[in-house]
């Protein structure tokens, strides 16, 4: 990093006299941790710890003015129909996944108290080369430790995704031009059937495709089995008007056939 003029200040999400400390000496900040969701992770533990680290870093940016961009998600967002950045999630209705949600709203609420703050919301399927972490790594490591590459029920349900090197581009836009209190989506396909992605992970490793029931879910997907069936796609329509934004890079489907995901497997 320092190849391109950048410091580093490393720290901790509980730290947050470090977090005050380096968002009072950035230009602006970006959120971009991630306390990985697993099957050892404390979902409730993972929010505090992130709402506590965007409220740390809200208070020394407050009255600056400075760009405050935290990452969030589209997951859920609007259930069976295509969620738009005018979507406030439901919190009865997305229950446990509803936990990241008060992080979102307290850094829209920080646009009223002179922080250029957004939230940047990205689709569940970050995709691209150098991927390793995603939720497409996972579902191919799924399917090799099942021996069958799955979907449940018809597999109709579906997943927005960006490439990440858009989502990347998005970001520096984000930082550089969104309103204070907005909400940006870092979505290029708006939908794609789960199906579709379990086919294509099949064929690439040479294994059977297969619908499951959601009763089985958890025990094939494991920590994902809440989520594999849910239907949320979204749009970015109008963050694209509003930035200038548009998504050029590879679709998801597409670059999962150029192969490099499954490189020396």
């Amino acid at each position: 990093m320092s190849a391109v003029g950048a410091q580093v200040h490393r720290g901790d999400l509980e730290d947050h006299d470090s977090l005050r400390a380096g968002a009072t000496a950035a230009d602006g900040v970006i959120y971009a941790a991630n306390k990985h969701i697993s099957e050892t992770t404390d979902p409730a533990a993972r929010a505090r710890a992130e709402l506590g680290a965007v409220q740390a870093i809200g208070a020394a940016l407050e009255g600056t003015g400075k760009p405050f961009v935290v990452t969030s998600g589209t997951m859920g967002l609007a259930l069976g129909r295509t969620g738009t950045e005018a979507d406030v999630p439901d919190v009865e209705k997305l229950g446990a996944g509803a936990l990241r949600v008060p992080t979102e709203q307290a850094v829209i609420a920080m646009g009223e108290r002179g922080v250029r703050s957004a939230a940047l919301r990205l689709a569940p399927l970050v995709h691209g080369k150098g991927d390793h972490k995603g939720f497409v790594p996972t579902l191919i490591g799924v399917a090799r430790a099942k021996g069958v590459s799955a979907y449940v029920g018809d597999g109709s349900n579906r997943w927005p995704a960006v490439h990440r090197l858009d989502a990347a581009h998005l970001y520096r836009l984000a930082v550089e031009g969104a309103p204070a209190g907005s909400r940006m989506h870092g979505v290029g396909d708006e939908g794609v059937p789960f199906r579709g992605i379990a086919e294509e992970i099949g064929r690439r490793l040479n294994l059977p495709v297969a619908g499951i029931a959601a009763v089985d879910a958890g025990e094939h997907f494991g920590f994902l089995g809440p989520l594999v069936s849910i239907d949320t796609p979204a749009s970015s329509a109008l963050t694209q008007r509003r930035l200038g934004w548009r998504p050029t890079h590879v679709p998801l489907i597409a670059d999962i056939k150029e192969g490099h995901y499954f490189d020396g497997m």
